[in-house]
């Protein structure tokens, strides 16, 4: 067997085991199939995600059985103001029977973490997950403990209320790999929740290990970027900063900072694991397109106009979208007209 069909059968063996993950995971999650999807390219890509919708669409059951699916251990925190770092990192803890110092670790020691409501606590407490988010390590009395990998936090926040709440700022928000809009079920999907809601929840199996899941997230390492898509994902953050390089200078007013460098490498990252989900060995600009408002949406800070005006990051990135050229696109007019060109010669 040449490397390169070595390297397309375990693309196989990964995408087969990944696309019975979220089939096993849809018995219990009814429509969000988009959200689903993502957050299994955030989990290979290393990644963590924020969730926003308002509550009752199944975050909290979504990453249970997410966790329960793909082996892993679960621990959910409800965010509160009362909340201090210690109650996430954990704490040493004095034994007077003993006269020593024992440490006790606290719930972010899992593979799987829901930071529930994250905008309710206080910035210290915010400030202690994205920096176990980042390092994926917490020292406590000089002493560095690792969290269990693969390791991925989903938050969650409700946009409907702002009382007791502590927004997340801009420049920690882009540590978010994703920002998932959840929205409402269709008609069709809300009758089916209601439906299962009847009967006992069904029972899910395990589909994958943990090291599974780590060899699965070499492979898509493997799957091939075109230079000029890495190009395309550098154009869409860049048009966030410089729209009017792209003929978009009507919006330049609205935005007062664009994408980091993170924007394009996660959406980059991001792309290669989509791919593979999708039986590709390469990324296609399709790929980059279609992450492109879940990696960059947070990422955008909008001015006081745009505030002011009601106007969203989606919206922007609409725009941007539809003004920035896809790779190939010019190509593949060029080759369209050369087969018109020679059909017309051929038929004179």
């Amino acid at each position: 067997m040449t490397d390169i069909e070595h390297g397309n059968q375990l693309r196989a063996e990964a995408r087969d085991g990944l696309q019975e993950a979220l089939y096993e995971i849809k018995r219990v999650i009814v429509g969000q199939d988009a959200m689903l999807e993502r957050l299994l390219v955030s989990l290979l890509a290393s990644g963590h995600v924020l969730l926003e919708g308002v509550p009752g669409l199944a975050k909290t059951l979504t990453v249970k059985t997410l966790a329960a699916v793909l082996g892993g251990s679960y621990s959910r925190i409800q965010f509160t103001p009362d909340l201090v770092p210690a109650d996430l990192v954990g704490t040493r803890v004095w034994r007077p029977d003993t006269g020593t110092f024992d440490t006790e670790l606290g719930p972010v020691f899992h593979n799987f973490l829901l930071a529930d409501e994250i905008n309710r606590a206080p910035a210290k407490v915010q400030s202690a997950l994205l920096e176990v988010m980042q390092e994926q390590q917490v020292t406590i009395g000089g002493t560095t403990y690792n969290v269990p990998l693969p390791f991925i936090v989903l938050a969650t926040q409700n946009p409907i209320e702002s009382e007791g709440t502590y927004p997340l700022p801009e420049a920690q928000v882009d540590r978010f790999l994703m920002k998932i809009l959840v929205d409402y079920p269709s008609i069709g999907e809300e009758a089916a929740v209601v439906g299962r809601s009847l009967v006992d929840p069904a029972r899910v199996r395990e589909c994958l290990s943990l090291e599974d899941l780590r060899r699965h997230s070499q492979v898509a390492r493997t799957v091939i970027v075109d230079r000029d898509v890495i190009g395309y994902a550098v154009a869409l953050a860049d048009a966030t900063r410089h729209p009017a390089n792209y003929g978009l200078g009507d919006i330049s007013g609205l935005i007062e900072f664009g994408a980091s460098p993170r924007g394009p490498i996660g959406l980059v990252a991001a792309a290669r694991t989509l791919a593979l989900l999708r039986g590709r060995g390469h990324v296609e600009p399709q790929d980059i397109r279609d992450l492109a408002p879940d990696l960059l949406r947070h990422r955008i800070v909008l001015s006081y106009d745009a505030l002011s005006e009601g106007v969203t990051a989606d919206e922007l990135l609409e725009r941007i979208l539809t003004a920035v050229t896809e790779p190939g696109a010019n190509r593949l007019m060029r080759d369209d007209l050369a087969d018109l060109t020679t059909g017309a010669m051929r038929t004179a």
